[in-house]
């Protein structure tokens, strides 16, 4: 399937593997490029620039297929090194990058003198057609179904990606609830050149996180997800457990006097204790509501083949006969 997404990138098919915390390793990113998709390495995961470095020259070992790397621009007091991230991509071959959050000007004239596409991932369209006034290639359009940060707009894929394309002049992919061949043939018919999965990617073989995590998406439905930090303006979807049921317990508390330190423990550093150790209950993580659509943990390969068999099969027999059958 050819795309202005798949002829930017020089990958085969519309499919891009998120960013996403203690989840988007080496292992994980090969396997999706190997498919003929775009993985994606997350940058900050890395806790210094050496050790990013380190993790791109590992996936360049596992494939000669082009990859991303996620760089997220956090509104922390102490930031990272970004310059020295950002060297680290650039020194490493690294094709594409994939920002997220805060507006990554400051680091776009670098990426852009070194050949690199950048795709940023926004919640409206008004922080889209901000990316694209800013030079970026392409941007990943993020609906209210998404794991981890959905914005404070609440608008779902339905309506966001057809604004997306009634505005924007660059090319955009979906992200928030893409799954399947359903997903990509409903996204492309919205106006999209491709899809960006993260929750269904980490049901995979190759996702390097504890097969608890796994086995818990698998077993959710649509229904197990849950908004925390809403009253911070900070908000997330994750998968509800003790954790999350803590937080909402003190939001509901606090009302608007709560402060980000009332939840601290049971949201900040517990990643790699879930995604490694598999210790479910520590703490809040993100989960799209996409969950009561996987219910498999396929190879990557597998995954991806199936989803294009599968739009392949919905274009040429289902839509294709509707158009027959009126004529």
């Amino acid at each position: 399937m050819k795309t202005k997404i798949t002829e930017m990138l020089n990958i085969e098919h519309p499919i891009i593997q998120g960013g996403m915390h203690y989840v988007g390793f080496a292992e994980l990113a090969a396997a999706v490029s190997n498919a003929g998709g775009l993985g994606t390495i997350t940058g900050l995961t890395q806790k210094t620039p050496k050790d990013l470095a380190t993790e791109i020259s590992k996936c360049n070992d596992m494939t000669e297929k082009p990859f991303a790397v996620n760089l997220t621009f956090l509104p922390t007091v102490t930031s990272p090194d970004y310059p020295a991230y950002v060297k680290a991509i650039i020194e490493g071959g690294v094709k594409v990058v994939e920002t997220a959050g805060r507006n990554p000007a400051q680091v776009l004239p670098y990426l852009k003198d070194a050949g690199i596409k950048v795709i940023h991932k926004c919640t409206s369209v008004r922080h889209a057609l901000k990316a694209q006034d800013i030079g970026c290639d392409a941007v990943s359009v993020d609906g209210f179904e998404c794991g981890g940060h959905p914005g404070e707009d609440d608008i779902p894929n339905m309506i966001l990606l057809p604004r997306a394309a009634d505005e924007l002049e660059i090319p955009f992919v979906s992200s928030g609830g893409q799954a399947d061949a359903r997903s990509l043939v409903a996204s492309i018919a919205m106006g999209a050149d491709g899809m960006n999965m993260g929750t269904r990617f980490m049901c995979t073989t190759e996702a390097p996180i504890h097969q608890r995590v796994k086995d818990a998406i698998v077993a959710a439905s649509e229904l197990d997800t849950r908004l925390i930090m809403r009253p911070l303006r900070n908000t997330e979807r994750v998968l509800n457990n003790k954790a999350v049921e803590r937080v909402l317990a003190v939001e509901k508390e606090k009302g608007s006097e709560i402060q980000f330190e009332d939840i601290l423990e049971d949201v900040a550093g517990v990643y790699p204790k879930v995604m490694i150790d598999g210790d479910m209950d520590i703490g809040a993580w993100s989960c799209g509501m996409v969950a009561g659509l996987v219910h498999d943990i396929p190879t990557c390969k597998e995954l991806i083949d199936r989803i294009m068999a599968e739009a392949e099969q919905i274009i040429e027999s289902r839509l294709k006969y509707m158009l027959e059958a009126t004529a």
